[in-house]
Parts: C-alpha cells; structure tokens; sequence
C-alpha cells in the first residue's frame, strides 16, 4: 500500500515525457502470443498493469521479459497451458484478452472474470456473442469463462453498441479464423489502430473501411515483429488539466493533437492555453477558466477516461457547467471527495430521449442510484482531506485536486491503483514543482 502526503496551493511548471499508451500496452503484449516467434514491443510506460500482463504470460509457459529500458520481448514459442491463474482476475480486466491466443494455440481458453477498476459493469456479452459468432463455445462455471472452439470461421458481426476491448477481442480472434471476418459498428479508438498496425505487422491482413467496419482476412500463421506503442493519451489529459487548473504551464512531450482534437476544442471553449508543436504540446493557463457543458461519448467523443479530470479542472471555472456520462453507467465516485474538499457539484439525471440509443452502457445493469451527470459550479476554493483511493482516476483526480487545495491531503493507496496507469506520478508532479510524499 501507498500512501501519498499533498501539500497543496502549488502551480506546476516544467516539461514531462509520456510513455506508451496503457491501453494499448498490455493489450499488445497479449496479441504477440498470436505469433510463432518473438516480438518486441518498444515505449512502455512503467505501470503495474505491464508487470501484471508480463506475470501472467511468464506463468502460461511464455516469455515476457524486459530488455531494456522501456522495451519487452514476448516469446510465445513456449505456451504451456489454456488456463490463466483464476486469482489473476480481480486485479486486471486483461484477462478476456488472452482468450484468442489460447483458443489458437489449444482450442480452448480458460480465464477468470476480468477486475481492474469499479468504474461499471464490464459487457462481456459483447465479446461472447462475438466469439460464438466466430464459432466458439462460450460456458460461465464457477467465477471462470471457459471458451472451446475446434476452428474459428470468418463472419459478419455488428456489435450491438460501441466496445473497446470487445473489438480488439474479436480482432484477434478473427486473424487466424478461416476465411473472413467482417466486423460492424467496430470501436474507433486510436488504441485499436495500434492493435490493427502491430497486427498487420505480424502478417495479420485487417483494413478499415468506412462507417466503422473493419475487415479481416485470416492467415494461418503470424510472425513476430517489432512495434513501437503509441503515446498514452489519459496521459496527456491528467497533465493538461493539472497545469491549467493550477495557474501552471507545463510541456508534455510526445503528445499528439490527432488524438486530442475534441478535447483540444473544449479547451479553446473553456479559455484554457495551448500550444502545439514538433515537440508536443504546451498546456498553460492564461485567463480565468469558462464552465463549459462536456457530454462523453464514445471516440471520437470526449472519452469517459477524461471526464473525472475535466471536472476537476472545473471546479476552479466560472459559471455552472453540465458534465453528462453517457459511456459509463457508474463513474462519479470520486464526486462525494471532492465535495468533501470543498467543491460544489450535484449529481442528477437528465430527462433523455430513446435512452436505449443514447447511453452506451447496458440499461439493464444500470440501478436507480446510478447518477449520470455532474453539475458543476464555481470558481470553488478548495481544502485538504484524507480519503482512500476507489480505482485509478479517483486516486489522480484526487491528487490534482489536492496541489490546488489550501492545506494537505492525505491519499491512502490500497492497492496501488494509481500506479495501474501512471509512471512514478508523485515524483514526476514534484519535478513539476509540487509538494507530494509517498510513504
């Protein structure tokens, strides 16, 4: 357990270098499994979701070993076993992902139930309808998911909403299925493009096509390749919203403004600085901050991912400002802290026409306690608490908040949830110029 001191009322200022997307690192990490020789994948971010994904490769027979500084090799050449360590599940929702590599390599897969953060339910059913459309048995028994299929076939799968993780699942199971494989209404993120370029890499033969489908013609065989993992974008944004919601300026290195146009735009609405450049981008603070309405939505709509760290910044704007969640069913849980800290946000439902197309979640796991939106109002001074961390972006919300707070605040890190998706977070913040003790 961590647990992280924040002495707050401090302005950040100075540079910092992103590393590899965590949403695409261990997911390809995964994919190299596919292959019949080894593959290196280049510009990890050093994150405990990389040496969880490397332990459980490492425990399947495999190879995941570091070589270098932010460099891994994956060897599947030595894939032992179908089962992934059931007590694996509650810490990584990366545990559906190994199913295509093992049902190829054994025609059976067997994984526990994925964890990760308690951000909402995960829709499995997206990825098992996909997978037995692909011809595979999907059985639920005893907290474990076992899935067998003798051959895989090319299909025609539309998801019934947006997945993320259900389009890249179905993307590595349709690269060695027989024939091909089109898939509908297929997610857009640019994590998936870098799934799709590392696969293609391989030998794999997937295009995009207009109107969100993506084709895939299987190959009987892939080989190894060497990738370099796109800059992590959620990054990006905690260090944006940081530096402005605290009067700073700060450069992030390696961020890319194809990936942040929405987000860029909300900050030119809001009156917040930026600046783009070979280098990266610039984010700065150069005027008092306008509430501004965000409604999530899947990509390439303003991520859910982002939506706790905008809030956050607008807790320091003037006026009153609607954030609506419509990706995520349950994703306010770091609200009643930042109250507690002094800010002023309600949460409500909005009234919402033909709900069914409108929230990408799945209304039946939603429950009437369930809030869908924020209302913000400031500027809000705010102070110092002691709270312990819910999942990943609760704990860096909570963070920023607290070096723009009056006082200390005191963050109690149980399961290390913040180093999940950020690289030594407390020491980068202090070479930013803040105040932040780990003990």
């Amino acid at each position: 357990m961590s647990t992280f001191i924040v002495t707050g009322k401090t302005s950040l200022f100075g540079s910092v270098r992103v590393g590899g997307a965590k949403n695409a690192s261990f997911k390809l990490m995964i994919a190299a499994l596919l292959a019949d020789s080894p593959s290196r994948i280049l510009n990890f971010s050093h994150i405990s979701d990389v040496k969880l994904v490397a332990n459980l490769i490492n425990s399947l027979g495999a190879k995941a070993v570091q070589v270098g500084e932010r460099a891994y090799m994956i060897d599947p050449t030595s894939l032992q076993t179908s089962q992934v360590d059931p007590s694996s599940g509650e810490a990584s929702r990366a545990s559906t992902m190994f199913i295509p590599a093992l049902l190829a390599r054994f025609g059976q897969a067997v994984v526990p139930f994925p964890g990760g953060d308690k951000i909402g339910a995960r829709p499995l059913d997206r990825h098992f309808d996909g997978l037995i459309a692909l011809g595979a048995q999907v059985e639920l028994k005893n907290d474990q998911i076992i899935v067998t299929a003798d051959k895989l076939r090319g299909t025609t799968y539309r998801f019934r909403k947006s997945t993320h993780t259900g389009t890249e699942t179905l993307l590595m199971a349709a690269v060695k299925a027989e024939g091909t494989t089109i898939l509908e209404n297929a997610a857009l993120e640019t994590e998936i493009d870098d799934m799709i370029e590392f696969l293609n890499g391989m030998g794999a033969k997937i295009t995009r096509q207009p109107n969100r489908v993506i084709e895939i013609i299987g190959v009987p065989k892939l080989h190894g390749t060497i990738h370099k993992i796109m800059p992590d974008q959620n990054q990006v944004v905690s260090f944006a919203c940081a530096a402005i919601a605290s009067k700073g300026d700060v450069i992030v290195e390696n961020a890319r403004a194809s990936d942040l146009e929405v987000f860029l735009a909300k900050l030119d609405e809001a009156g917040a600085g930026y600046e783009v450049g070979k280098y990266g981008i610039r984010f700065f603070y150069k005027q008092p901050l306008h509430a501004t309405d965000i409604t999530t939505a899947v990509y390439p709509g303003f991520k859910t991912d982002w939506q706790p760290l905008w809030v956050t910044m607008m807790t320091q704007a003037e006026g009153s400002c609607i954030l609506h969640e419509t990706v995520t069913e349950n994703r306010f849980q770091y609200v009643d802290s930042l109250n507690t800290m002094g800010a002023q946000i309600e949460l409500f439902n909005p009234a919402v026409n033909h709900p069914e197309e409108f929230y990408n979640f799945n209304l039946e796991v939603d429950v009437p306690s369930n809030r869908h939106a924020a209302r913000i109002t400031g500027p809000s001074p705010l102070h110092g608490g002691e709270f312990t961390v819910k999942d990943l972006r609760h704990g860096a919300t909570l963070m920023i908040a607290g070096m723009m707070a009056e006082g200390t605040t005191i963050l109690h890190d149980e399961k290390d949830q913040i180093d999940r998706g950020y690289e030594s977070i407390d020491q980068i913040f202090q070479s930013l110029g803040a105040t932040i003790q780990r003990q």
